[in-house]
């Protein structure tokens, strides 16, 4: 009995030991090139203002947009990226005033069930300094309802 309980063992220490479980491919190298086509091709068609759903800022005259991939990384599971972008944004403001941009962004891509990369998060900063708000006439003469350095009468 000990000896079939000792060979049972060793039969199932070799199955998952030794590979009962299928290691899939490592396809990083071909989903990055896949992710820089697909950008690529997103590029194209904004700089060619044809791009759904962004028809108000793309539409503005004076629109040009331009990004460069720095880093894109394929987990290793292979179903999820991510790259990080540098980008650059010209277009003509209200005033007819050029307005110009860059900063970083950071995109996060799906592999869909076809294979093809879906971009599902997108967000970017500016590298330009925020401008402070316009002050009001409220914050000019620094009318606030609490005064927490004023002293307070004292009633009896």
């Amino acid at each position: 009995m000990s000896c079939h309980r000792s060979a049972l063992i060793l039969a199932f220490s070799v199955c998952f030991g030794s590979g009962c479980q299928r290691e899939t491919a490592d396809t990083r190298a071909q989903d990055e090139r896949a992710i820089r086509e697909a950008d690529a091709a997103t590029l194209k068609a904004a700089q060619a203002k044809d791009v759904d759903g962004a028809e108000k800022l793309i539409g503005s005259p004076g629109f040009n947009i331009n990004w460069q991939i720095d880093k894109l990384e394929v987990g290793r599971a292979g179903d999820l990226a991510y790259t990080i972008y540098t980008y650059q944004l010209a277009l003509e403001g209200p005033n007819g005033q050029p307005i110009a941009d860059h900063g970083k962004d950071m995109a996060v891509w799906k592999k869909q069930s076809d294979g093809n990369w879906k971009m599902i998060a997108d967000t970017f900063n500016s590298d330009l300094p925020s401008v402070a708000p316009a002050k009001t006439p409220e914050t000019k003469r620094g009318a606030t309802k609490h005064h927490p350095h004023k002293k307070h009468r004292k009633t009896r």
